[in-house]
């Protein structure tokens, strides 16, 4: 005998139907994720973290701004801050904090976005309780500590700086295909009907913020990706019915596929590059290392920096200085040369840019100090091994 469905999974359905009605998300998943993030916001004072939902699309007219309307509509607290000085934003938030909205975020972040320092600072911060903003008052010598912490939406074109979309639910939305249609989405029409879904939202989560504060629910990914989804989850736990399952299924599907997507930093691509030009080779003279990172037509070290020669012996050794990697002379058969060691990469590879496959090669001792051996292997846990998530520092 089944079990009978709870008023918090109803409400999550209702939720569900009302957001499909007027858009097309990408996947199922990411519609129970926008939902779950949606009724999270109304339980912000029980959370550690405060989840951004980044909603983000390659082109205009994919339904980026009509999905915002529809968070707006039924989110708690919703505040818009177009337009808003970054006074009236830190001034706003409070330890009940409103749900920010940002449409045309990229025009914060992006080359044009002079002047928005404080509100990217603000959404940088945000994210994690008791990190507040200090500044100082003149009137009365005094510092302030300002509250930042508070869930945010942010719509744009194009992806969010890492800083964001680390912290962040990403949903990349699409232009409608053919034979695809939404109903049309008229403010004062539709807008009060969601705003009572709100309603019904908040009574239901506010009436047991004790309870959520203290929710530890399993999950499937590790470290920031944990962060960023355990409200989500949390709110599926405690509505029951369907929605456990689905939450922890939209938490593998988006966390993949942000893995798969995301933009690699600089740094993550040499060490990867680095991998692919030492092929099997236990070392390498430095100048050869160069020659073969330059000779991929598609990576970026030809053209690296603003000198004609791309990157450089000293610019490779700063970068790799980060990861404990350093240059050394190395004996190789057609005599010393400054090089670097294969074994010296194996701790950072498989920390920052893991494969499925290892290799283990001897190593060539270089002159004036101890090579170093050491080999760590990363542990990736999860439910699904394709979905697993490497560590965040």
């Amino acid at each position: 005998m089944s079990e009978p469905i709870s008023h918090g999974a109803t409400l999550l359905d209702a939720l569900l139907a009302a957001l499909t009605r007027y858009v097309i998300l990408p996947t199922p998943q990411a519609a129970d994720a926008v939902v779950l993030w949606i009724a999270a916001s109304h339980a912000q004072p029980a959370w550690a973290h405060a989840p951004r939902l980044v909603i983000r699309a390659p082109e205009k007219r994919c339904g980026k701004s009509r999905l915002l309307d529809v968070v707006e509509a039924c989110c708690h607290d919703p505040f818009i801050t177009v337009n808003s000085s970054s006074a009236a934003v830190y001034r706003s938030i409070s330890e009940d904090p409103p749900t920010m909205l940002v449409d045309e975020a990229d025009t914060i972040f992006g080359p044009k976005a002079d002047g928005n320092e404080d509100l990217r600072g603000l959404l940088n911060a945000g994210h994690q309780r008791n990190r507040p903003a200090k500044r100082y008052d003149a009137n009365t010598g005094r510092v302030e500590s300002i509250p930042t912490f508070a869930m945010a939406a942010l719509a744009g074109i194009g992806a969010m700086p890492d800083t964001i979309e680390d912290r962040a639910v990403v949903v990349r939305m699409r232009r409608r295909g053919p034979g695809e249609s939404v109903a049309p989405y008229r403010h004062r029409r539709d807008r009060p009907l969601l705003r009572q879904l709100a309603e019904d939202l908040s009574a239901w989560l506010r009436a047991d913020l004790a309870t959520l504060e203290q929710a530890e629910p399993a999950m499937p990914v590790e470290d920031r990706a944990a962060d960023t989804w355990e409200p989500l989850v949390a709110v599926a736990d405690h509505a029951g019915g369907r929605w456990p399952d689905r939450a922890r299924a939209a938490v593998l599907a988006l966390t993949a596929e942000a893995d798969d997507n995301g933009e690699t930093s600089t740094r993550v691509r040499l060490l990867a590059d680095c991998r692919t030009a030492f092929g099997t080779d236990p070392a390498l003279p430095t100048a050869t290392l160069l020659e073969r990172l330059k000779a991929d037509p598609e990576a970026p070290w030809a053209d690296y920096g603003q000198g004609a020669a791309g990157l450089t012996a000293m610019k490779l050794g700063v970068i790799l200085r980060e990861y404990d990697i350093r240059s050394t002379t190395i004996r190789f058969p057609s005599g010393q040369a400054k090089g670097y060691q294969r074994a010296d990469f194996t701790d950072a590879w498989n920390r920052y840019c893991p494969t499925s496959q290892s290799s283990e090669n001897g190593e060539v001792v270089p002159f004036g100090r101890g090579s170093r051996t050491s080999r760590t292997s990363l542990n990736i846990a999860g439910q699904a091994d394709e979905a697993c998530i490497p560590g965040t520092a």
